[in-house]
């Protein structure tokens, strides 16, 4: 350990964090999209001098992992011409960025000419241009269709904007009222970390600042190695399906070995699908982002309580071919990446618990739905444009060791947050019909899993765009340890005056005044038998109306009478022939 003691790194380490929530709370008080100010996505960061993170905002763990490489790549077309003022903007997946909807903001802060830190605030925007409204859809086939491309720019040069690039950005868009709000939304985050960064090294000194960062990122490496020398040594393999790309009908393999050696882990995607034609594969730095925030995850379950800083990444290998689903090439469309986030981390989890089975869930619910809605509104001032991204990429926790699956809870990977009906129907021309949970969804386990939740919306407008990514109708989330998986997703488009129709997981469409769109998205995996669940469990679960009588005999083996109490003699006959049943097959 360097001169400092942890006492010093767990006062600066809290005093970073604090201002890292304190600049992401600054997103939510001036921002105006729903997508920040309800959904939450969005992330607030800082990095050292040398560009690693060290300390990040309650946000999405996904972006932890994007902000160096997209710092890295401004440092690498601006390092040695920064100066103090200067704000630098990107979002270009292929020179640094994720997707073109995320954009991030870097600022330098300089003492004595001096780079001390940086500070990030990107947020995913309501729209950057492109064919269609939202820049989410999974069927646009290359970059190009997708939106804004912005390489490293200076937005802010020694603190004066960047005129020419801001009405760009505000051309190119099709709400650049919500689109620049958000965008200096970031800018007063970014400028209070920076404030309040000062006052630390004011009553520290930069000297010492710098070195407890340092320090810290030692000590979380440190901390992450001894989690990881308690692991078991050995290799592991599992596989997780994607249902298809929008274009073929071929499912897509997530595959990964993982390798543990003393106090490495090395995660292998050989043997994944290749990069496929529409937008739903991820950039290489999310895929890493991905594994890095699951592992962390995991370690934390364990009872580790590892910062939340780069230092952890040391001891993480990361490897894909070029070329595959989850390390594609230029000019490979990316702007629904958020599917195959989910799925990554689903399949991270899936090959830990093939190491620590008695330790990991199964799999999470939802179907990683993106469903953007858009159009225009007759204003005196001519046509306005309206969109809504109204996206619910987990909806349950799965069913784990000891521990019940939740409803309508994410599993701390992807922690986008609900937008409220109310707030929908105030500021857009869409109505939402139903919006609960959906009954016999569940992961039939021991610990059964959380329930999927159904949300049906109706169109008011004479014609709205509507873009559907979704997924989980032929590979639903997976159980463990014996459970089941959940329900499949079910889609389904509701024309006026016609009979329902069973969707795709992804298409698009108009619809027009009176249609309705319904999406049952899949509930979380189960874990352990489900015949040596505890009727009681089973029997609340009627009561409540997650799960029906009929589902509780043939899955559960439990027999509930018309009086809302469990038959015990009848149940025991029952789980007996279930079991004899299952032997004999």
């Amino acid at each position: 350990m360097a001169k400092n003691t942890l006492v010093q790194i767990e006062v600066l380490k809290n005093a970073l964090e604090s201002i890292a929530d304190g600049m992401a709370l600054t997103v939510v008080r001036t921002s105006r999209s729903q997508n920040v100010r309800a959904s939450m996505d969005f992330s607030t960061g800082i990095l050292t001098g040398n560009g690693e993170l060290i300390a990040q905002g309650q946000c999405i763990p996904v972006h932890l992992g994007g902000m160096p490489v997209a710092l890295e790549a401004c440092v690498s077309r601006y390092g040695e011409t920064m100066r103090p003022g200067d704000v630098f903007i990107t979002n270009d997946p292929y020179e640094g960025g994720s997707h073109l909807p995320d954009i991030f903001l870097f600022k330098p802060v300089f003492v004595d000419d001096v780079v001390v830190a940086y500070f990030c605030a990107m947020t995913h925007h309501a729209d950057v241009g492109g064919r269609v409204a939202a820049g989410n859809a999974c069927d646009s086939t290359e970059i190009y269709q997708e939106g804004l491309r912005i390489p490293p720019l200076r937005l802010f040069n020694q603190g004066l904007l960047n005129d020419t690039l801001w009405r760009l950005i505000e051309k190119a868009v099709r709400v650049p009222e919500i689109v620049l709000a958000d965008i200096l939304s970031n800018i007063a985050a970014i400028d209070f970390g920076e404030q309040e960064l000062r006052k630390v090294i004011k009553k520290y000194g930069v000297e010492e600042t710098q070195q407890v960062m340092e320090d810290l990122l030692d000590y979380t490496e440190t901390l992450a190695r001894q989690a990881i020398r308690t692991l078991p040594d050995g290799s592991w393999t599992f596989t997780d399906y994607i249902d298809n790309d929008g274009f073929s009908e071929d499912p897509i393999a997530i595959m990964i070995n993982l390798t543990k050696r003393e106090d490495q882990l090395k995660f292998d995607f050989t043997g994944t699908s290749d990069q496929v034609k529409g937008s739903i594969q991820p950039v290489f730095a999310t895929t890493k982002a991905m594994v890095y925030a699951v592992v962390r995850t995991v370690l934390g379950s364990l009872g580790y309580d590892v910062p939340n800083t780069q230092g952890y990444f040391r001891p993480i290998t990361v490897i894909a071919p070029e070329g595959s689903f989850v390390n594609p090439r230029i000019p490979a469309a990316v702007a629904a990446r958020g599917l195959s986030c989910e799925r990554i981390a689903q399949a991270t989890f899936g090959v830990f618990s093939e190491m620590l089975p008695d330790k990991i869930p199964a799999c999470a619910g939802g179907a990683e739905v993106g469903a953007s809605m858009s159009g225009y509104q007759r204003t005196e001032d001519g046509w306005k444009a309206w969109i809504l991204m109204d996206f619910q990429m987990e909806t349950a926790r799965g069913g784990g060791p000891g521990s019940e699956g939740l409803d309508a809870h994410y599993s701390g990977i992807i922690s986008i947050g609900n937008i409220p009906a109310e707030q929908i129907e105030i500021e857009h021309p869409v109505k939402l019909i139903q919006y609960g949970f959906a009954q016999d969804t569940e992961g039939a386990g021991e610990y059964r899993g959380g329930m999927g939740i159904v949300r049906e919306w109706q169109y008011l407008s004479p014609e709205t765009e509507v873009v559907v990514r979704s997924d989980r109708q032929n590979h639903p989330p997976y159980g463990l340890q014996g459970g089941s998986a959940s329900a499949p997703t079910e889609v389904i488009l509701r024309r006026l005056n016609q009979d329902d129709e069973n969707m795709p997981s992804k298409f698009s469409f108009t619809a027009y005044e009176g249609d309705r769109l319904c999406i049952k998205h899949s509930g979380a995996g189960g874990w352990g038998d489900p015949i040596v669940r505890s009727p009681i469990r089973v029997l609340e679960d009627v009561i409540d109306e997650k799960v029906s009588i009929v589902r509780a005999e043939n899955v559960y083996g439990v027999i509930v009478d018309k009086g809302n109490t469990v038959d015990e003699n009848m149940t025991v006959q029952k789980r007996n022939a279930m079991v004899t049943e299952t032997n004999s097959a």
